[in-house]
């Protein structure tokens, strides 16, 4: 039998019933079996499948004759991920996944066996390690997933690509993203296109215009393909505007590339090795006569005038210090209030910043592309070091993030509540005689959803539950931490029983509590 955890809610996995027999006494039954997933449709999403990530457009499996509940599909899977949904449009709704992260699906294909369906994480999905023509049998009322290899993609005939001239964009490339001036290539013949300089450790593909990320683009048929000492490891280009795979470049050197566009092909050859790249603390120091933290991580966003100052150490100037209140968003750092001046970034693009600390500890200075940000995936208050001298950052979590947010008013809006979705009807809490930061509701509520918000503004942040859709009947809602943000994802409570509801906003511990009151 499946656990509960593997469903989430999609399907009980017991059903008890009370039935009274003939003589008034009550037997309970249990049934214990899986529940098979009832749904019409089921399609795949996923860059290993025909139409990659687009969650509005995914690609769908047939429901076979002889079950309505097994599907299938036999076509062509690329090198990638994938992991299947019952409707489009949405990726909050449950996915079926395999049961472990990254099972690869090969030619050796892989024999019928459990899969899980839950939304969120952890976002398991299955890996295609080779392009082949597969077929998919997924049988919805045993829970199984089985993929067997059916052929090899036939190669169809590739016209020549006609075009007067030939781009790269990358950060691996001269002129990084740069789509507007990106490093053009050598025109060697009619089919023939060359490069011969200085690549660095990054990623890179090919444009035959300028101006605009839509066009099709050269790229290799997987992603992250690499550029090394030994060439490229695979000789192969496709013409794609999506997925959007990149060759990746791991030693950085002089190179020569050549790319034959009447045979789809791309050589590299490796003229010279550049020097290792400098551990943290061999560069010189960054000097600096202020350090300040800049970002939509933080209240003051991107502006350079509000942006907060760390404080210099009385003992080493390079060592720059302060306690940062952070939400989730980018941060990086500058030493000069100029966006055209050089950065402090972190070494990888979204480096993580989380309870954990940092992800990463590296640092690097410079101007322009490509500008990498650190990532704040937790909200919450941080101690925050730079030594520049060492080419480091500390981060330490120092506590929840304070509602700094006027708290003279809260209002509850959904077409749970009374008003609906109306921001210019929605009910206003009310706020404790006794304590400024407890604000209460009580009254009826509709079966439907709801959230808070501050301003009766859609644009402004609204208080929401951690997880999308939790659920509040007679049982009410035990005590638990809320979001307070804008935009996406739109995460809402859920009213599944409708009654006379108090609801309760502590605003001090971020709290959201829901009692049944008849």
């Amino acid at each position: 039998m499946k656990s509960i955890s593997k469903i989430l809610g999609l399907a009980a996995l017991t059903l008890t019933a009370a039935l009274t027999s003939c003589e008034g006494e009550k037997d309970l039954i249990i049934i214990e079996e899986d529940l098979p997933i009832k749904t019409s449709t089921l399609y795949m999403v996923g860059d290993a499948t025909p139409n990659g990530w687009s969650i509005d457009a995914p690609t769908a499996l047939t429901p076979t004759e002889e079950d309505a509940l097994i599907f299938t599909y036999e076509g062509k899977l690329t090198r990638g991920e994938m992991k299947l949904c019952l409707t489009p449009g949405s990726w909050d709704a449950p996915f079926i996944r395999p049961a472990e992260a990254g099972l690869e699906v090969s030619k050796a294909g892989r024999p019928a066996e459990t899969f899980v369906m839950h939304a969120g994480d952890p976002d398991l999905k299955w890996v295609v390690t080779e392009e082949a023509i597969y077929k998919l049998i997924f049988n919805l009322r045993n829970w199984t997933a089985e993929f067997q290899y059916v052929s090899d993609v036939p190669k169809e005939p590739k016209n020549p690509i006609e075009t007067e001239a030939l781009y790269m964009v990358g950060d691996a490339t001269p002129n990084g993203w740069n789509i507007d001036a990106p490093t053009q290539l050598n025109k060697e013949s009619q089919y023939i296109f060359t490069f011969e300089g200085d690549l660095k450790k990054g990623e890179m593909k090919c444009c035959m215009t300028t101006g605009s990320w839509d066009a099709e683009f050269i790229r290799p048929a997987a992603d992250g393909i690499e550029i090394n000492r030994d060439g490229v490891a695979e000789s192969e280009f496709i013409k794609s505007t999506s997925p959007d795979n990149k060759w990746k470049v791991t030693v950085a050197g002089t190179y020569k590339l050549t790319f034959d566009l009447q045979n789809w092909t791309i050589a590299a050859q490796l003229l010279k090795e550049a020097p290792e790249e400098p551990q943290p603390g061999e560069n010189d120091p960054i000097e600096a006569e202020m350090v300040f933290a800049i970002g939509d991580a933080l209240e003051s966003g991107w502006s350079l005038d509000a942006a907060p100052l760390l404080t210099v150490s009385a003992d080493n100037k390079y060592i720059y210090s302060g306690q940062l209140t952070l939400g989730y968003g980018d941060l990086k750092f500058g030493t000069v209030k100029d966006f055209g001046a050089a950065f402090i970034h972190p070494t990888t693009a979204g480096c993580s910043i989380s309870k954990d600390g940092v992800a990463d500890n590296g640092i690097e200075f410079y101007a322009g592309d490509p500008d990498a940000k650190w990532r704040v995936n937790d909200e919450g208050v941080y101690n925050v070091t730079l030594d520049m001298e060492k080419d480091t950052i500390a981060v330490e979590y120092a506590g929840e993030k304070p509602d700094t947010i006027n708290t003279d008013v809260r209002y509850i809006v959904g077409d749970a509540s009374p008003k609906g979705w109306s921001l210019d009807e929605a009910i206003g809490l009310v706020k404790s005689a006794d304590n400024a930061y407890i604000f209460t509701y009580e009254g009826e509520l509709n079966v439907g959803e709801f959230k808070f918000c501050i301003e009766r503004d859609w644009g402004a942040k609204f208080i929401r539950p951690e997880v999308n859709g939790t659920e509040i009947d007679h049982n009410g809602m035990v005590k638990q931490k809320f979001l307070y943000y804008a935009g996406d994802p739109d995460n809402k409570w859920k009213i599944i029983e409708a009654g006379k509801y108090k609801l309760t906003l502590d605003l001090m511990n971020c709290t959201f509590e829901a009692t049944f009151v008849e």
